[in-house]
């Protein structure tokens, strides 16, 4: 059975990305071999992710995990166009199911905090792990935000680190 993981690189500061959604300071970090990354790659089966990370996703440049990933890929929208590879499903417990069954054993990864967050405000999402990157961007969207919301308790998985990224990896309690 799939689980559904949050899987994303942040800031020191809590941001995973800049003001105005700017994942460019991700080509800033220092580059290296993180195993953590590597196997979860491996073991992604599908994808899952709302709007605002579809748009850059299905530009030329802007391929799921670098390129280094391919496979089902849905999206969570209501009101975008439709490009190959990728499907369109407007309701998020549909698209974690179909999700899921696509991909069977593996991962479902899922990419950007909005979607993240609705995942888990319907208690559909099972893990979180984070690449915290030495870099403070001051401003931008956080990795989790709900101004008043409910406090959400998480149990360490693997804590790690692969040069200067530390790897967070934690289980939904």
């Amino acid at each position: 059975m799939a689980k559904v993981l949050y899987h994303i690189t942040m800031s020191l500061d809590g941001f995973v990305a800049g003001p105005a959604d700017d994942m460019t300071w991700l080509s800033g970090l220092p580059a290296g071999p993180n195993p953590v990354v590597e196997r979860v790659i491996g073991g992604i089966g599908a994808v899952l992710m709302g709007h605002n990370t579809y748009a850059p996703a299905t530009t030329a440049e802007g391929k799921v995990y670098g390129g280094r990933w391919e496979g089902p890929i849905f999206v969570v929208t209501r009101d975008a166009a439709p490009s190959p590879g990728f499907t369109l499903v407007d309701d998020l417990g549909t698209a974690v199911t179909a999700a899921s069954s696509a991909a069977g054993d593996g991962y479902v990864a899922v990419l950007g905090a909005t979607t993240a967050r609705r995942c888990l405000e319907a208690g559909l999402l099972d893990e979180v792990l984070v690449h915290v990157a030495p870099i403070l961007l001051g401003d931008g969207v956080r990795l989790f935000d709900r101004p008043g919301g409910t406090r959400v308790r998480l149990e360490p998985l693997e804590l790690s680190s692969a040069g200067p990224i530390a790897n967070c990896w934690y289980r939904v309690a």
